[in-house]
């Protein structure tokens, strides 16, 4: 079919790289997805004998990643749109959270990401064509006690797409920041790293939050498979948007928190305003 592209995305055992990836080449794309392990590798390429192409790579492994991308662009190239998926989510009350967690959370999530878009960026750019997909989060826009880390990595994701967006127009590369909210992965399941608790102090308000947040396990409202069917959608436009929201708790959320910030921009308007010259 005409319309069929070569997608690469990282992160395809699971979650949302695994349905996107199903609904992909079910659409008729080809699909070069990265896994950590033979296992992962001979279950994605049996998704498709011809279209389904197995990378082994983990994201923080830099040193390999530029080599990696030349020979997936010399075999199965040209690829016309990155996903940028591959991630997880750490949970722990900051002040009981050590600085290494932090570390790895953002060497995954935001370096990962950022490594492998710089791989891509030249031949997008000498193509003057591409799209990038970052999976980030509304976690991403809003916050939630225990996720500090978590947050600041999609938080920070969120600006690098929207800048770089911005420095990619002129050569028709856009750059998408796609925003889920709940759904039923593995995000909150064995994904999840949690941080031990270790202060009684914070027992009261934020025990029940962890509760919940693992009884909700696979009963979230976001169904993957039309996260995938959406994000479908976003790479066949002509004109896809720099930021999109997934999820109508994403939505509110989001438009709550926005809302806030406006109330606060006014009722402090007089004080901003009181620095300049």
């Amino acid at each position: 079919m005409n319309s069929s592209k070569t997608l690469f995305i990282t992160g395809v055992s699971s979650g949302f790289g695994h349905a996107l990836a199903q609904e992909a080449l079910a659409a008729g794309h080809r699909v070069i997805g990265t896994v950590r392990n033979a296992a992962a590798f001979q279950a994605f390429q049996a998704l498709s004998a011809e279209r389904a192409h197995g990378v082994l790579l983990d994201v923080t492994d830099f040193a390999r990643v530029d080599c990696v991308v030349a020979a997936v662009q010399a075999e199965h190239g040209p690829v016309d749109v990155l996903v940028n998926n591959a991630g997880y989510g750490h949970e722990g009350i900051f002040e009981e959270s050590p600085l290494e967690a932090m570390r790895q959370q953002f060497e995954v999530n935001v370096f990962g990401a950022v490594a492998v878009t710089k791989a891509f960026v030249p031949y997008f750019r000498e193509r003057r064509a591409g799209h990038i997909l970052n999976i980030t989060s509304m976690g991403g826009t809003i916050t939630l006690p225990g996720i500090a880390y978590y947050c600041g990595s999609k938080f920070a994701l969120e600006g690098i797409s929207d800048t770089l967006s911005k420095e990619l127009q002129p050569f028709n590369i856009f750059v998408t920041a796609v925003a889920p909210g709940s759904f039923r992965t593995d995000w909150a399941g064995r994904s999840m790293q949690r941080t031990p608790r270790s202060i009684a102090d914070y027992d009261a308000s934020f025990d029940p939050i962890r509760q919940a947040r693992e009884n909700k396990h696979g009963k979230q409202l976001g169904d993957p498979r039309k996260a995938a069917l959406a994000m479908l959608q976003v790479i066949a436009s002509p004109t896809p948007p720099a930021h999109l929201l997934l999820g109508s708790d994403a939505l509110t959320l989001v438009r709550d928190k926005l809302g806030q910030m406006a109330r606060d921009r006014d009722q402090w308007e007089a004080l901003s305003r009181s620095t300049d010259g």
